[in-house]
């Protein structure tokens, strides 16, 4: 008796550990690179600051009302406008917070379809719904998007050096 529940136990964790690595890879989070992309593409699709948008605020173009929900979420605390203008780190730190949430939800709809996932958060970004962004101004916005994220994608990673940092801040 205790030979047949030891051999079921141990043929319960040869199953399970078989298992594991299928389940690790179909739920793999957004890379850092991916989202870093990503905040990069919605930042170069921005109208360009020429003429600053009235109610519009950092390289991202971001409300207000938007900025302080998405502050608190991330931050956990509420930043002003004025802050989140004046301070391009914490604003990249508060965008990157959020395309990670957004990318992680776009993958995990789109059974990890990478281009379906920015499709879906680009048209998110622009209109708060993930599809309905397939033409007119929006799709060429999404479309604007994606190909600066796949540009993006597409570049050597960085090496930690203080001449690469410095690009991030900019």
């Amino acid at each position: 008796m205790i030979n047949k529940s030891m051999g079921s136990l141990f043929a319960g964790v040869i199953i399970s550990l078989g298992l594991s690595p299928l389940v690790v890879q179909a739920q793999q989070p957004v890379s850092d690179n991916q989202v870093a992309a990503m905040v990069e593409a919605l930042r170069l699709a921005a109208p360009q600051k020429k003429k600053p948008t009235p109610g519009y605020y950092s390289d991202w173009q971001v409300k207000p009302e938007t900025l302080r929900g998405w502050s608190k979420f991330c931050l956990k605390k509420e930043l002003t406008p004025t802050q989140f203008e004046n301070d391009p780190k914490t604003a990249r730190q508060i965008i990157s917070c959020i395309m990670k949430r957004e990318l992680t939800n776009q993958f995990k709809a789109t059974n990890n379809n990478e281009i379906a996932a920015v499709t879906g958060a680009a048209c998110w970004w622009m209109t708060g719904l993930y599809t309905g962004c397939n033409k007119g101004f929006t799709g060429d916005y999404v479309q604007q998007v994606v190909k600066l994220y796949q540009q993006e994608r597409a570049k050597p990673k960085a090496v930690n050096s203080p001449s690469s940092s410095s690009k991030m801040d900019n």
